[in-house]
This record gives structure tokens, C-alpha cells and sequence, in this order.
């Protein structure tokens, strides 16, 4: 099965669940995005290693890159391998040089530790078409200054839930996605993506 190369885009607060974060993977050689809900920590120990602060005492993703080097064991890449009923599985793909070992676990630790080895981010096509969203470039300026209103309105007034989500129609849900890539709301974007893909 290929496997597609991600790259971290970003990481932005959850606007409904508090304490979350939507860590943004995009396709590296596409358009796609990739939008997955973390934890506040999980969030912070990202953060952490892409500004390159260094913490008085070691975080735990730190703790596990110190633990690998003393056994000679490396990280070679992250791998964003399974969607099972919403949830993303991943595994640490290391090894010592003669052995190779898939560790699961969750992505955000993954991706945690595998920006400490600084080593690349994998998923498979079929989970990136499935969870995927495509950025799209709006052919006329009119129509995307009328998603971009409709963006901040829709910030403004309360958002439909996921059981409000059920109720809309495909057309009005596709308008509401464009609307949420607009205004960078990928948490968003992920619940009406999600809402698309039960449906199909």
C-alpha cells in the first residue's frame, strides 16, 4: 500500500470542546488536510518541540527519545496507519539496525516523539480519502467573499451540533465545510466532514 508524506501545518484551540486541540497534517505533495483532535498536553508537547523550547526536566515524549538511544534503538518514521469509527491509529515505526519494531500508538504521542527524531509523517491513501479534506480554490472572487461573511456570521451565532448536523441537506453541509476551510476552523470542518462520510 503507498504511503503519502504529511507535514505538521499546524495546531489550533478546539472553539467546542474545552482543553482540545485540532493538530492540521497536510498532504505534502497535495491539497488535502488531515484535521485530528488532541489533547490540551499532547498539544503542548508538540508545541514544545516545533518552537525548540527545551523544559527545565524532561517531558515524557523526551523521557522515550533518551529511553530508544540508550538501548540504540532509533525512530525511523510516524505512521498514521488506521480510522476505525472516527478514531486515527498510528504506529512508531523504529528499529536498532537489524530489527525493525512497529509500536502502537496513539498519533498525538507519535507525532510527539517522531518530532524529536526529527523524522517524517505517514499515512495510507485510503485513510486520506476517507478523512481527508480537500482545499479547494474558489473559481469566482464573489463567491469566496461570500463564504468569508458567512464565516464570520456563522462565529458569531451558535454552531449546529453534530445531531443539527443530520438534519442539513448534502448541499448545505458542502457550503458549510468551504465556509469552515475559509475561516481555518479545521475542528469544524472535521464534524461536517465526518457528518459527509456517514453518509456515503
Amino acid at each position: 500500500m503507498d504511503k503519502i508524506k504529511l507535514e505538521i501545518l499546524g495546531l489550533s484551540s478546539s472553539q467546542s470542546q474545552s482543553g482540545s486541540f485540532a493538530l492540521v497534517l497536510g498532504e505534502k505533495k497535495g491539497t488535502r488536510r488531515l484535521p485530528i483532535i488532541i489533547g490540551m498536553f499532547e498539544a503542548q508537547a508538540i508545541a514544545i518541540e516545533i518552537e525548540k523550547i527545551t523544559p527545565n526536566r524532561p517531558m515524557t515524549h523526551d523521557l522515550f527519545k533518551s529511553f530508544a538511544h540508550s538501548f540504540d534503538y532509533s525512530v525511523n518514521e510516524i505512521l498514521i496507519s488506521d480510522l476505525k469509527e472516527g478514531v486515527f491509529f498510528a504506529k512508531i515505526i523504529c528499529g536498532n539496525g537489524t530489527k525493525a519494531i512497529e509500536i502502537d500508538a496513539r498519533p498525538s504521542d507519535a507525532i510527539a516523539i517522531g518530532l524529536r527524531f526529527n523524522v517524517p509523517i505517514f499515512t495510507y491513501e485510503t485513510i486520506l480519502s476517507e478523512a481527508g479534506i480537500e482545499l479547494t480554490d474558489e473559481s469566482e472572487e464573489e463567491e469566496s467573499e461570500i463564504k468569508t461573511s458567512e464565516a464570520k456570521t456563522s462565529s458569531k451565532k451558535s454552531k449546529p451540533t453534530g445531531d443539527q448536523l443530520k438534519d442539513l441537506a448534502h448541499d448545505k453541509l458542502q457550503e458549510m465545510l468551504n465556509a469552515a476551510l475559509e475561516s481555518e476552523d479545521y475542528e469544524r470542518a472535521a464534524k461536517i466532514r465526518d457528518e459527509m462520510n456517514r453518509r456515503n
